[in-house]
């Protein structure tokens, strides 16, 4: 992970604050005004000018602006913005009944409530990030301070290209905030301006884990009464500096001087110290806020909000929700709306006029509505489902998890939504070794901002469902599973549905009869290919990402072909894609690549295509190896100890979406996906002829067994034996500031040990020229165990008041590294640097440098921790190129790229 630092680029902030509205009054209004939305954006102001990422007149506020000024100010700051691009929104937010869409409402806002509320004056979320994906800028940042505003986080997982956006998220999705006194700011711009405020450089991931974790610390409560969690979002490794206020110097003033910290008044300074009186309207109140001490009789344990209070009254149930169980669960219950009592139509109306939400910020879609009779009903937000699959899998899980949703069995009898899905994707081997061996890590992470694998940052939520592309992927987290997990995998019985995994092979090159598609072992099917066309390659996509990778890697070590031998039949330069339908993509780059390249890949993105232009494409043939087994999704109910407080309502959505899912709605979505029936094989849309598939094609191996899996992955990890990897880590005084942390220079390299196993290689160098040679060895050539090597590092690794001298260290490398005799290990060279002194290098000592790169044989990845500084014609770019390496910056996602380069050399971790 390398934080982006935006300084000396275009970067803008556009902070909306809407504190007044034109209409509060019933039927249409908004809850009311937000006077405490004022101090937001002043604070926040404030604050940003003095954290110097952001200039003075690189921030835009917009006071209650109507819809029209809010989308021209937007655009504005969109297209002005090259370094970062940050958007705050302060005011009401509104979900419809699904709760699949976050509306914010500008000062022209209404509301027109019923079965499909309407949000006129408001801006859809989805609209957003449209008009923001529009922006030039590296890094683009959201925070919503809202109510609702965790359902934006729904939003983003439609995104096609998420890694730009960074999104902070006040409240938990379904929920609603109290707005809090109208004197101060609201309690989570608050707390966001006081950590802002501090010392030193603040970015988005520890900013957005440091108010999670002060929120909790104030104890504050939603208005449904659950803890109040504050939420985000953003790909792994990527980060962006927001703030970076200079330390103060130590100076010793006078006591009793106006310097003086410890004696200033605290009328004159009311965040200096601690009001006796914390607000008696907020549990957890922070003790900074100034407010008038509480009333006589405001005495005893924090209350409930009102609303929370007076539903309970007039259900004559206290603390309990409308299905009858306690309230404080965790806010994604799915609850029934109740038929209206005259009290309940009693109390839809006072919360229309606003009388019962003073001091909350949002409306919730579905308000209510009229049934036969004359009775109302309330439509709760819908109970939220999080479906993991795999990443081949994500676009047909999502297109019937879209379907679904506006389905008869995702209606109750009231009209009412069930459920919510979240559906997203993770490396399927990523996947297995977490509910195989980090449930615990999993439900309850201890440090989000370890140097290891964390399945909460790195895949995502807790799943409630997981569809894997095959069923061996169950048997194989059961059977190496923990003795203390807290999560069982629950398997269908039958697959969903079957996909064979094909060579789809350029039709001008492709076998052209029945007997050379089908019938033939994987190796038989390449072998041929070579002989018709002697340019022609195969590619796979990345066996430890997607399983239809791992499956074509089966058929490739199921023949008598040395595992050796296999791989070279597949290699190519550079990482291969991560996912199939990513590989597909990325071949029309190159007309000459795409004509000659057969890609292994599920047989229905033949049918369903993938996300580039298939005009583009080279039209292909599928050939169906014997001996590959096919992709089979099966549906999987996870179960996690101690979430069963919904778990009754829970158990009911899952069982109604499987059961759609795997009935004639959710067949009809595989169906048109290019899915085949589990079993009977044939393909589920017959009538659609799909140009290179064949109807049925002869038997093939249809189901992969866990055995094979394990041991293909096994020998995938092994392949070409132990390497070596000699990591040049850049130590000189220009390195101060990319040093510590998981995304500085030392940080990175040990998240990368990750990659390589006890049997391999591996050194690092210290490059800085304080002496006789260019670099001091910290870690010999050999091999370790991961946690001394860390052990090392961290006493040895160092920062010197020195220079770099690249040429000279990487001469050296080049000369340890070089192969001798029968030794054909897999090698590289690490170069983890700023670049500065890359930069410095007259040509010719740069030449020297590359000819050393092109002659070695040993591969150079280069890390630059600077900003484009893998961009072409830099010289860490150069030096990548010609040696065959890779050059990695903060556009790749470098944590998680080197970790897989190390990874390809290396035999995994222990």
């Amino acid at each position: 992970m390398i934080r982006l630092d935006p300084r000396g680029l275009p970067n803008r902030a556009l902070l909306v604050g809407v504190s007044e509205y034109d209409l509060t009054e019933p039927p249409h209004g908004v809850p009311g005004d937000l006077p405490a939305v004022k101090h937001n954006v002043n604070r926040l102001r404030e604050v940003l000018t003095r954290g110097r990422v952001f200039g003075e007149h690189e921030i835009t506020v917009a006071r209650s602006p109507s819809l029209e000024h809010f989308e021209r100010a937007l655009l504005s700051a969109a297209a002005e913005a090259e370094g970062v691009l940050l958007l705050y929104f302060a005011g009401h937010g509104a979900i419809p009944s699904a709760g699949d869409e976050l509306f914010l409402q500008m000062r022209n806002a209404s509301v027109v409530a019923g079965g499909h509320a309407v949000f006129p004056g408001a801006e859809p979320f989805t609209t957003v990030l449209t008009m923001l994906a529009t922006s030039p800028a590296r890094r683009i940042v959201v925070i919503l301070d809202c109510c609702f505003a965790g359902n934006a986080a729904w939003v983003r997982e439609t995104l096609s290209d998420k890694h730009r956006l960074l999104l902070m998220m006040s409240v938990q999705a379904n929920h609603r905030i109290d707005a809090g006194d109208p004197r101060t700011p609201t309690p989570y711009t608050a707390e966001l301006v006081r950590l802002l405020e501090e010392e030193g450089g603040t970015g988005f991931l520890d900013l957005s884990e440091r108010m999670r974790e002060r929120m909790a610390a104030r104890g504050l409560s939603t208005v449904r009464g659950d803890a109040w969690e504050p939420q985000w979002r953003a790909e792994p490794g990527e980060d962006v500096l927001l703030a970076a206020k200079p330390r103060a110097p130590e100076r010793k003033t006078p006591e009793g001087s106006a310097e003086h910290p410890a004696k200033s008044s605290p009328e004159k300074h009311p965040d200096a110290a601690p009001h006796p009186h914390p607000h008696p309207k907020r549990s957890g109140a922070d003790p900074d806020t100034p407010v008038p001490p509480p009333a006589p009789d405001a005495t005893g344990p924090p209350r409930a909000p009102l609303t929370v209070r007076l539903l309970g009254h007039l259900r004559g149930l206290p603390g309990r929700d409308r299905t009858g169980r306690r309230a404080g669960g965790t806010g994604r219950t799915g609850r029934r709306g109740r038929r209206g009592t005259p009290w309940t139509v009693l109390l839809l109306g006072l919360l229309s006029l606003g009388l019962l939400t003073a001091g909350t910020y949002g409306v919730l879609g579905l308000v209510g509505h009229l049934r036969s009779g004359g009775t109302a009903t309330v439509c709760a937000p819908p109970l939220e489902l999080r479906v993991l699959t795999d990443p081949d899998l994500e676009p047909t899980i999502r297109a019937a998890a879209d379907a679904h949703l506006t389905s008869a069995a995702n209606t109750l009898d009231d009209g009412c939504r069930r459920t919510g899905i979240t559906v997203y994707s993770a490396g399927s081997s990523d996947v297995v070794t977490a509910l195989r061996k980090q449930t615990g890590a999993w439900r309850e992470p201890h440090d989000v901002d370890t140097d290891r694998f964390n399945p909460q940052r790195d895949i995502g939520p807790q799943p409630d469902i997981w569809i894997p592309a095959s069923r061996a992927d169950v048997a194989r987290v059961v059977e190496g599973q923990d003795t203390d997990a807290v999560a069982v995998p629950e398997a269908a019985d039958k697959p969903l549905a079957y996909s064979p995994v094909v060579l789809a092979v350029p039709q001008a090159i492709a076998a052209e009869d029945l007997e050379g598609r089908t019938g033939l072992p994987l190796t038989r099917m390449i072998e041929q290919l070579s002989e018709r066309d002697e340019k022609a390659v195969v590619r796979r996509p990345d066996p430890e990402f997607t399983d239809a990778g791992l499956l074509a890697t089966i058929g490739l070590y199921g023949s008598d072909v040395p595992v050796g031998a296999a791989e070279h039949l597949v290699a190519q330069p550079g990482p291969p894609s991560p996912t199939a339908a990513e590989l597909l993509c990325t071949l029309p780059d190159d007309e000459e690549v795409d004509d000659h390249t057969a890609a292994l890949v599920p047989e229905f993105l033949m049918r369903s295509g993938v996300g580039c232009d298939s005009t583009t494409r080279t039209p292909r043939m599928a050939q169906y190896p014997m001996d590959v087994p096919g992709v089979a999704p099966v549906f999987v109910r996870v179960r996690w100890q101690g979430a069963d407080r919904d778990g009754e309502a829970r158990d009911a959505s899952v069982a109604a979406f499987r059961n759609w899912l795997s009935g004639a709605q959710g067949e009809a979505v595989f169906a048109g996906a290019g899915f085949r029936r589990p079993y009977e094989w044939e393909l589920m849309d017959p009538d659609t002829e799909v140009d290179g598939v064949l109807a049925a094609p002869s038997v093939l191996e249809r189901f992969a067994g866990r055995d094979a899996m394990e041991a293909a992955l096994k020998e995938y990890k092994e392949a070409g034996g132990p390497g070596r990897v000699l990591y040049l880590l850049d130590s000189s005084g220009s390195m101060t500031d990319l040093w510590e942390g998981p995304s500085g220079g030392p940080g990175l390299l040990k998240q990368s040990l990750g990659g390589l196993g006890g049997q391999d290689e591996y050194g690092v160098w210290a490059v800085a020229d304080t002496g006789d040679r260019p670099y001091e060895t910290l870690l010999r050539l050999g091999p370790h165990r991961r946690a001394d090597a860390e052990r090392t590092l961290d006493a040895r690794a160092r920062v010197r008041d020195a220079e770099a001298d690249p040429r000279d260290a990487l001469d050296a490398a080049f000369d340890t590294m070089e192969p001798s005799g029968t030794d054909s290990r897999p090698r590289m060279i690490v170069y983890i640097t700023d670049g500065e002194d890359s930069d410095q290098l007259s040509r010719d000592r740069l030449g020297d440098v590359l000819s050393g790169a092109r002659t070695s044989d040993v591969p150079v990845t280069v890390v630059s921790l600077t900003n484009g500084g893998c961009d072409p014609g830099r010289p860490d770019r150069e030096i990548a190129d010609a040696s065959g390496g890779r050059c990695l910056d903060s556009g790749d996602d470098p944590g998680t790229a080197l970790r897989d380069e190390v990874a390809r050399t290396g035999t995994g971790e222990e």
